[in-house]
C-alpha cells in the first residue's frame, strides 16, 4: 500500500519559512515541498505546457519515489471537447516523457457541460490513451452525482477501463459564509456538489478544499479515516490532494491529516531553517 500526500502546488507565498526554506529561491521550492511531500497536482499544465528543459529540471529536483500528477490541458478537455485531439494528446505524454516514472497519475477534468451524453465520446478518448500509465477523471456535470443511470452508467465505464473517478469534498469550504477575499474567491471558483465516495480503479484520489484555519476543518474528517485506510488495507494507492481556500495554511492541514492516518512526515525545510535561527516556529 501506498498513501500519496501533497498540495495543488508546490510554491506559495506564505510557505518559505515554515514549508519552504527561508532563503530558498524560486527554483529551489520543487525540491524543498518534495522533501516533505511525495506528490503534488500539476495544475499548471491545464492552462500552458512548461518548456521541455522545466521538465527536466522537475524530474531531476524530486527524488525516485515522488509522484506528479498532471492534468490535461484544457485544449483536449474544455476546448475541443475531447474530439480530434490524438496529436495533441501525444505531444502532452511525449513532453512529460523525463517524467515517466515519477508520473502517478494523468487527469483529466471535464467541465460542468459534459454530460451523459458524451460517454460515448469519453470512452472512445479512453481507448486511445497510452496502456503504460494510470489516469483520473473529474466531472462536475450535476446528472453524474443523482445516483441514477447516468452515474452508475459513468463507474462502470470506469471499472471497466481501470480508471479513477476523482473525488472531490468542497462540504468544508462551503459550510460557512464568504468573509474574506480568499473564501469569497474560492466559493466562487470551485464546485459546490455531493460527495460519492466509491474507488473504480487502483489508486483512489481524493481532493480536499477546506477552510483557511486547518482545525476548522477537522469535524469533516473522521468520516474520511475508515475509507481511506480501507483502500490503503485493500493495498491500493491512495492520492490525498489537500486545499485551502487560498492553500496558505493547506501544508498544516496536510500534516494533521498524515498525523490521523499514523504516517509521520519529515521535518519541514523552512522550520528547521528558523530552529536554527532561532525563531520560533508557528
Amino acid at each position: 500500500m501506498s498513501l500519496y500526500l501533497g498540495l495543488p502546488q508546490w510554491s506559495h507565498p506564505a510557505w518559505p519559512g515554515h514549508l519552504l526554506g527561508v532563503n530558498a529561491k524560486p527554483a529551489d521550492h520543487l525540491a524543498d515541498y518534495a522533501q516533505v511531500f511525495n506528490t503534488v497536482e500539476g495544475n499548471t499544465t491545464f492552462y500552458a505546457s512548461p518548456t521541455p528543459q522545466t521538465v527536466r529540471r522537475w524530474a531531476e529536483a524530486v527524488p525516485a519515489h515522488f509522484r506528479f500528477s498532471f492534468k490535461f490541458p484544457q485544449t483536449i478537455s474544455h476546448q475541443s471537447d475531447l474530439v480530434s485531439v490524438d496529436k495533441q494528446v501525444t505531444d502532452f505524454i511525449r513532453l512529460l516523457g523525463p517524467l515517466h516514472d515519477k508520473l502517478g497519475l494523468l487527469k483529466l477534468q471535464l467541465p460542468a457541460r459534459f454530460g451523459p451524453a458524451g460517454l460515448a465520446r469519453l470512452e472512445a478518448f479512453f481507448d486511445r490513451l497510452p496502456a503504460d500509465f494510470r489516469y483520473a477523471l473529474e466531472v462536475r456535470h450535476p446528472d453524474f452525482f443523482a445516483k441514477g443511470e447516468a452515474e452508475r452508467a459513468l463507474n462502470r465505464l470506469l471499472m471497466e477501463k481501470g480508471i479513477n473517478r476523482i473525488m472531490l469534498d468542497s462540504r468544508p469550504l462551503f459550510s460557512v459564509p464568504a468573509t474574506t477575499a480568499a473564501m469569497v474567491d474560492a466559493q466562487g471558483k470551485k464546485p459546490r456538489l455531493p460527495v460519492h465516495l466509491l474507488a473504480t480503479a487502483q489508486a483512489p484520489v481524493v481532493r480536499l478544499i477546506g477552510l483557511p484555519q486547518p482545525e476548522d476543518n477537522h469535524p469533516f474528517l473522521p468520516a474520511w479515516l475508515p475509507h481511506w485506510q480501507q483502500w490503503l488495507a485493500e493495498s491500493k494507492d491512495l492520492y490525498l490532494f489537500i486545499h485551502t481556500a487560498d492553500n496558505a495554511q493547506a501544508p498544516t492541514l496536510a500534516r494533521q491529516i498524515a498525523q490521523l492516518l499514523g504516517q509521520q512526515m519529515a521535518p519541514w525545510p523552512g522550520e528547521n531553517d528558523r530552529a536554527r535561527q532561532g525563531v520560533l516556529n508557528f
